[in-house]
């Protein structure tokens, strides 16, 4: 009898519990489109595998009333579970609760998930929900955010990081999804932001809403801080089980291999990229037209739209993609489309993701404000982390590669395993237009008919230069090859290379140029 009491209590304690702020805040909540924390985790994980720790935890705080505030969980649950059976370390911040604040008692809960995670070297998913640092509790608050990103920071490269902005994520609060691998954000439901409206508003004496300061929309295409949007939070959930089924569970070991599917017939290699150089076309259906199943997965679909990154297979193993996109300024890379690039290889080469570049851009944005933004340090990242990666590195260069952007794009140069190039590759200093007016400029401007003198030299330097055989010629490039044989021998180098190792210089670590 006294077991059976006993376990009466613990169920009415957990009822309480599960309530967090009540009926009246939950309500408040799904009025706003957003479910409970514990909604969300059983929403991401598989069914019936989360486990939940920490629950009776509360605040010690005694300042400024707190002492007579009873707040469930300390408004943040976190536990385990499995997401398609592979296991993560899950948390979530609990807005019905104290506006999901972050305490000492908080951000040891979270803390605590953290460490669990690194130690089982699993994924870590944060659902970022909160008003913030809580006030009353001063100066732990902040030690608090400051144990986490400490986390983050070591964690990085080990086990993989999400961050899910399910609500505002506001002040100090924004450097932990910051710190982490991927970001994840809803319309109308994320907010992501230093200093909000009102204190803008105070200091600068701008009206700015919170949506057009830091909304969903805004960090997927303006500041690239968010990886992946979504319209639902169902939608985002989606979104998440997805980049979970194409990711290591750490730096240990690989991703899940898949039965491999060939490519979606449609598809048509052979008519995707235009014969003239002028014309653009989406190097997206190049992708799909080598990649298994047609299957592409994109991060950052929205920002610095010139350069696509994602991943997909190849015979059933997860490979990343980095590609110019000709559809968007020409393919160039810019301040941004390098940092997005750089990025997301060091990710793949921390992850023994192989990586696979496809090329076509007529070099870096020339200009006075790309200077000014600094394209040369940030364009110096994409050559940093290509050459800094030691996962197998394959290159197909489809068309146009000129100056800079040829060596940058994973070039033989940077030590890519296996460059492969289509019968029209352009490989060269720059385009035939522009070096031909160089060159031949004396003999143009003197000429009786400079057009037509001009029309004769740029055709004569396309046969001479503007070709992929100069290049092959050197040893630059393994093979040119016909388009149809694209994902034949990208499948054979990822076979080839499957063991691949690589002796790095003794160093504790490389100074990118951040």
């Amino acid at each position: 009898m006294a077991l059976e009491k006993k376990i009466r209590e613990l169920k009415e304690k957990r009822e309480k519990m599960l309530l967090g702020g009540g009926e009246e805040a939950i309500e408040k909540q799904k009025a706003m489109g957003k479910n409970t924390a514990r909604e969300r985790i059983m929403s991401i994980l598989d069914q019936g595998s989360f486990s939940e720790y920490d629950m009776f935890v509360e605040h010690d705080a005694r300042d400024f009333g707190m002492d007579k505030k009873h707040l469930p969980s300390d408004g943040v649950v976190i536990g385990t579970g499995t997401v398609q059976g592979l296991p993560v370390a899950i948390f979530a911040q609990d807005f019905t609760v104290a506006g999901g604040s972050l305490g000492l008692m908080h951000s040891r809960k979270i803390t605590k998930i953290m460490d669990h995670a690194l130690k089982m070297r699993i994924p870590l998913i944060g659902i970022n929900d909160s008003g913030g640092a809580r006030i009353q509790e001063g100066v732990n608050s902040l030690a608090g955010y400051g144990e986490i990103f400490f986390r983050n920071t070591i964690s990085s490269g080990v086990i993989p990081q999400i961050s899910v902005i399910l609500g505002p994520c506001a002040g100090g609060a924004v450097y932990s999804p910051a710190l982490t691998d991927f970001v994840f954000v809803v319309e109308n439901i994320s907010k992501m932001f230093i200093t909000g409206p009102e204190v803008i508003k105070t200091v600068l004496g701008e009206e700015i809403s919170m949506e057009a300061l830091g909304g969903a929309r805004v960090h997927c295409e303006v500041s690239g801080n968010a990886h992946f949007f979504a319209m639902s939070e169902e939608e985002c959930f989606s979104q998440i089980k997805k980049l979970v089924s194409f990711i290591p569970r750490n730096n240990d070991v690989k991703a899940r291999v898949h039965d491999p599917v060939p490519p979606d017939k449609k598809y048509d290699i052979e008519k995707i990229v235009p014969g003239d150089p002028t014309l653009p076309y989406d190097v997206k259906d190049v992708i799909r037209a080598v990649a298994d199943n047609s299957d592409f997965f994109e991060i950052q679909e929205m920002y610095a739209r010139n350069i696509v990154i994602g991943f997909g297979r190849l015979g059933g193993k997860t490979v990343g993609f980095v590609a110019n996109q000709p559809m968007e300024m020409a393919g160039v890379l810019d301040v941004d489309s390098s940092d997005k690039a750089a990025r997301f290889i060091r990710y793949c080469d921390a992850f023994s993701i192989p990586l696979v570049t496809l090329v076509d851009l007529p070099g870096y944005l020339p200009g006075v404000d790309q200077e000014h933004a600094g394209v040369i340090r940030h364009g110096a990242k994409v050559l940093y982390a290509y050459s800094e990666a030691t996962v197998p590195k394959l290159t197909v260069i489809l068309r146009k590669a000129y100056g800079g952007g040829y060596i940058a794009m994973s070039s033989r140069h940077l030590r890519a395993d296996f460059v492969f190039a289509w019968p029209t590759a352009e490989i060269a200093v720059m385009g035939p237009e522009g070096a031909a007016n160089i060159i031949f400029r004396k003999e143009i401007t003197t000429a009786a008919n400079p057009d037509e003198v001009r029309r004769q030299k740029v055709e004569e330097y396309k046969e001479k230069f503007a070709n992929p055989y100069v290049a092959a010629s050197r040893g630059y490039v393994d093979s040119v090859i016909e388009p149809s044989e694209t994902r034949k021998l990208l499948l054979h180098a990822l076979e080839v290379s499957e063991d691949k190792v690589v002796q790095m210089p003794r160093k504790k670590h490389g100074i990118p140029p951040f």
